[in-house]
C-alpha cells in the first residue's frame, strides 16, 4: 500500500463501496511459459509478479480479488474464465513479444539471446465475441486513459494486425482470444509491455513502475465499474 498515492487511495476507496469482485488471471503457466525476455526470463514470471502487484492495489482500494492461475497450474485456456465465473470482471495479465523477423542477436551473461528495438509499450485487448462487450470496451478505454495520464505510452504496433477499438488509449480488438470470449463476464487482456525490448524489460521489472501502472489500472477499472454498475449477463 505504501506505493499508492493519496489521491488514488481516495478514489479507489470511494468507488469501491459496492466492492465488485475482479478476477485477475496470470497468463501462461508451468507447461507454457510464454515468451522469453531479452535476458532470458519467462513471460509467466513477469505476468505472475505484476498480477500480484495489481491484485494488492485492487484490494487496497477495497475491491474483492479472485486470483486465477497464480501457481501456473491451469493448463486449459477455457478453464481460466470458467474459474472466474461469478466475478464481475476478468483481466488477464500478459507481457508482449514480437515476431522473429524483428529480433536481433545479442549476448547476455555469456548466453546468446535475442531482442528488439522495433516495438514497446502497453496494449489492451477486447473481443467482439465477448457477451459483455460494451462494459469490456468502456473499462478498457478507461484503464487506457488512466495509464496514459500516468505517463505510460501505448504501442501502435498492434494496428498492423488488429482493428482499433480505441487506438489513442491502446485498445484493440482481438476477437478469437479464448480467455475473452469463453466467459460471461466483461473481460480484457492486458499486455503490460514488450519484454523483448531490452530497455522496456528493465522498466517492467522496476517495483515503483509496477506500482504506478497497477494504480492506474486499478483506478480506471474501479471508476468504470462504478459507472456501469457491473451488470452480469445471464
Amino acid at each position: 500500500m505504501k506505493f499508492l498515492t493519496t489521491s488514488a487511495l481516495l478514489v479507489l476507496s470511494t468507488l469501491a463501496s459496492a466492492a465488485p469482485e475482479i478476477a485477475v488471471d496470470v497468463g501462461h503457466g508451468g507447461r507454457d511459459t510464454g515468451a522469453i525476455s531479452a535476458r532470458g526470463r519467462s513471460e509467466f514470471e513477469f505476468n505472475r509478479d505484476f498480477a500480484g502487484v495489481l491484485a494488492e492495489r485492487l484490494e487496497a482500494g477495497g475491491q474483492s480479488v479472485r486470483r486465477i492461475n497464480f501457481d501456473g497450474a491451469i493448463g486449459s485456456l477455457a478453464a481460466r474464465p470458467q474459474a472466474a465465473a461469478g466475478s464481475d470482471f476478468f483481466i488477464s495479465i500478459h507481457h508482449d513479444s514480437i515476431g522473429e523477423a524483428w529480433l536481433l542477436p545479442w549476448t547476455w551473461e555469456g548466453v546468446e539471446r535475442t531482442y528488439t528495438e522495433a516495438k514497446r509499450g502497453y496494449g489492451i485487448f477486447v473481443s467482439a465475441a465477448n457477451p459483455a462487450l460494451p462494459t469490456s470496451l468502456l473499462c478498457a478505454s478507461t484503464m487506457g486513459a488512466m495509464l496514459r495520464r500516468a505517463g505510460f505510452v501505448p504501442s501502435d504496433w498492434h494496428g498492423r494486425k488488429h482493428v482499433a477499438a480505441d487506438a489513442a488509449n491502446g485498445v484493440w480488438y482481438y476477437d478469437n482470444l479464448v480467455v475473452l470470449y469463453r466467459t460471461t463476464l466483461p473481460a480484457v487482456l492486458f499486455e503490460a509491455g514488450v519484454i523483448k525490448h531490452k530497455d522496456e524489460e528493465l522498466e517492467l521489472l522496476d517495483p515503483a513502475r509496477q506500482a504506478r501502472m497497477a494504480d492506474a489500472l486499478a483506478t480506471g477499472l474501479a471508476a468504470c465499474l462504478q459507472v456501469t454498475g457491473t451488470p452480469a449477463p445471464d
